[in-house]
């Protein structure tokens, strides 16, 4: 079993920036892709940006050039930067992950969210 935790999520004024974590954890022995997506209230969740291990990122053409994806191997760790935060990034950050477990079974864990709010 592995578990995904948020966290950084928070209040912030448009043209702002934050930075969000996603901590992996439990039976790993391989990730072989971290992503985060997004969902705003009333719409259906999206996709926000992916980083695939050893190959390409990949990122929503909203967030492009604002949004930069990264991970720390060795903490299990996936990085959300966001800059120039506007309202309509305003949504419950999502971060999944592409696992292989130590028992060799591949799936997708997915964490409880972390809020984000662009408003001034």
């Amino acid at each position: 079993q592995v578990q995904l935790v948020e966290s950084g999520g928070g209040l912030v004024q448009p043209g702002g920036s934050l930075r969000l974590s996603c901590a992996a954890s439990g039976s790993i022995f391989s990730i072989n892709a971290m992503g985060w997506y997004r969902q705003a209230p009333g719409k259906q969740r999206e996709f926000v940006a992916t980083l695939t291990t050893g190959g390409p990122t990949h990122y929503a053409d909203s967030v492009k050039g604002r949004f930069t994806i990264s991970r720390d191997n060795a903490k299990n760790t996936a990085y959300l930067q966001m800059n120039s935060l506007k309202p309509e990034d305003t949504a419950v950050y999502f971060c999944n992950a592409d696992v292989t477990s130590t028992a060799r079974a591949r799936f997708t864990s997915s964490g409880q969210g972390t809020q984000v709010t662009v408003s001034s």
